[in-house]
């Protein structure tokens, strides 16, 4: 009998959508294997009313999952990796990363409509792309809009805001990449850590090779930098940071931002050999607390 592979994923349309890519690519090189996929609502997805920094951050969306992989009852998770905290759960680690899918953050007009009106507010779920929004646009109030995609969509549609910051990944993988007005470069805004990486994560001491063809090994040496970048900036000075890693060939590319306590803004980037990727994260981290006095 063939083997029933059970996958964790938040209970949305883009995360069921992200756990059918991985089930897809995995499938091209294991065709005997069956996979049903289990919907799990998370602290994360029941908490709309309260930005995530207030409520707990990133891990609000991941320990039900956790949980489940801790109780047998799935076999394997899916994740958007920049939701997942930067210290692995003991016993539960990451097994495969997926191919990059875009890392960039773009704007969503509402429908018809094709210039930004300063009369209603922006909505970001999130400071960092706040802060960054603030330095292209002056004059824009932002405001925290939570949901799935589908539901700030909605709201941005329905005239609550003027426009929506969001990730590009998300509206591909949902098909909706009409609705992108304009993407943003890194050098006007830099992404989250891992934005755009599918993780896998799994149990200890399993048989996983069935995701070996899946890894993508570029996707690990930057998300390997960027995390350590969160990493090191995670003490002493707690604010915004963003962090962005390109792979050319051998060589690393680190673009990060920091924001120290004061909100001035220091930006920074550094490269060199893809195999030492967490001691470039922690470099650039360490120098960009340092040109903010915060040690």
């Amino acid at each position: 009998m063939n083997r029933t592979i059970l996958v964790g994923s938040r209970n949305s349309a883009l995360a069921i959508a992200q756990a059918r890519i991985v089930i897809d690519a995995v499938k091209k090189t294991n065709p005997s294997l069956n996979f049903e996929i289990v919907a799990i609502k998370t602290t994360g997805d029941k908490i709309l009313d309260e930005p995530l920094d207030l409520v707990g951050g990133k891990g609000l969306f991941t320990k039900e999952l956790e949980q489940a992989l801790l109780n047998c009852s799935i076999d394997i998770a899916v994740h958007s990796f920049k939701d997942m905290p930067i210290e692995e759960t003991h016993n539960l680690p990451i097994v495969a990363l997926s191919e990059r899918e875009s890392p960039f953050d773009v704007l969503v007009l509402p429908k018809d409509i094709s210039k930004l009106d300063n009369s209603k507010p922006v909505g970001s779920s999130s400071l960092r792309r706040t802060i960054q929004f603030a330095r292209l646009y002056d004059g824009f109030e932002v405001k925290a809009v939570r949901g799935n995609v589908p539901t700030r969509l909605q709201k941005l549609d329905n005239g609550e805001y003027s426009a929506l910051i969001l990730a590009q990944a998300g509206l591909n993988r949902l098909s909706l990449q009409n609705r992108i007005s304009r993407i943003f470069t890194i050098d006007e805004m830099i992404p989250s850590a891992s934005q755009g990486i599918l993780a896998v994560q799994g149990r200890q001491g399993e048989d996983y090779s069935f995701l070996d063809n899946f890894h993508n090994r570029e996707s690990e040496f930057a998300s390997k930098a960027e995390r350590r970048f969160l990493k090191s900036l995670g003490g002493g000075c707690s604010s915004p940071v963003a962090v962005y890693g390109q792979i050319h060939n051998d060589e690393l590319l680190l673009n990060g931002m920091y924001v120290d306590a004061y909100g001035n803004i220091e930006t920074g980037k550094i490269s060199g050999d893809k195999n030492k990727s967490e001691q470039l994260g922690e470099t650039l981290a360490l120098r960009l607390k340092e040109k903010a006095g915060c040690r």
